[in-house]
């Protein structure tokens, strides 16, 4: 089903992806060199960059802030055709801006939120929001990938709504991140859409070998920031005999992260394991893990053999 996939709808993506953690300098300004250098890290264990999701911090930063990092990760030679940044926004205008200058800048796809902040709004005002995007860009070259993510945002998206946009801008809406937590919504998405080409990636590597065995496209996760090269094995080889007891590990080291505040526990290890104390700063409202927290994390990651190589 895979191998379908990309005939149908091929793409430059890698089958896995990093909402990439943004460093932040001492007076709280985004640091694009360490970002630049954490992408390219990343690259090296086979993943692309969803720069700018959730775990990027990207909704505590201005769309400037954004546009600017983007703008620096391709001039230091990070390749646009394996980015997939996160352009979705509240405000539809901000988000032609960000989706505008993604496309126009090569990126391989958009990962868009739907407008977060009103609830309990119609399909056809979420229809309405993509579509006012998508004839504003106006390029053959946008391929959106929608961001499901109910927990954070409680606006979701229906198979109704999902049916209906590919129908109206089949070579535009490609695709989609589900970070539902609901395997049984990402089943039906499969099972509905990717037999026409249209690319799931799962918003944890715990669903990526059951992704991958339903005829989803990979994964973008939280923990590849920290764990990227064997979560983009499994996605290489999730048909080996060896897969199941792979996954049984990326559980493992994910459920150490996942049990503390993410962001800030990938950063706290990152900056150990980079020997950067500031790599663990994040921003208000998010709180960096203080140092009983830290120690905590280290010394059970150790017992895991876990180690960040750089």
């Amino acid at each position: 089903m895979t191998d379908q996939i990309s005939r149908l709808h091929p793409s430059t993506l890698p089958r896995v992806l990093s909402p990439a953690i943004t460093p932040f300098r001492k007076d709280g300004s985004p640091d694009a060199d360490k970002l630049a250098a954490h992408c390219r890290w990343l690259g090296q264990n086979n993943v692309g960059m969803a720069v700018f999701g959730t775990n990027s911090e990207a909704n505590s930063m201005s769309v400037r802030e954004r546009l600017e990092c983007l703008e620096f990760l391709i001039k230091a030679g990070l390749s646009p055709s394996q980015m997939m940044p996160g352009t979705g926004a509240c405000s539809v205008t901000d988000a032609i801006t960000m989706t505008k200058s993604a496309v126009e800048a090569g990126c391989a796809g958009t990962l868009m939120l739907p407008p977060f902040y009103y609830k309990d709004v119609p399909d056809d005002g979420l229809f309405a929001y993509f579509a006012q995007i998508i004839e504003a860009v106006a390029s053959p070259r946008l391929h959106i990938y929608l961001y499901n993510i109910p927990p954070v945002s409680k606006v979701g998206f229906s198979l109704n709504l999902i049916e209906r946009l590919i129908k109206t801008y089949p070579d535009t809406v490609v695709g989609m991140k589900d970070s539902s937590g609901d395997w049984s919504y990402t089943e039906s998405v499969i099972k509905a859409f990717a037999p026409s080409g249209f690319r799931m990636y799962v918003g944890s590597e715990s669903f990526l070998l059951r992704g991958m065995q339903a005829g989803g496209a990979g994964c973008i996760s939280a923990t590849t920031n920290v764990n990227p090269a064997p979560i983009a094995a499994l996605a290489a080889n999730w048909q080996s005999p060896q897969a199941q007891a792979q996954q049984a590990q990326l559980d493992t080291i994910r459920a150490i992260f996942q049990s503390r505040p993410m962001i800030a526990a990938m950063k706290a290890a990152t900056a150990h394991f980079r020997a950067d104390p500031q790599w663990a700063a994040v921003r208000p409202p998010l709180v960096a893990l203080n140092e009983k927290q830290t120690e905590d994390l280290l010394q059970t990651l150790s017992k895991q053999g876990f180690s960040m190589q750089f």
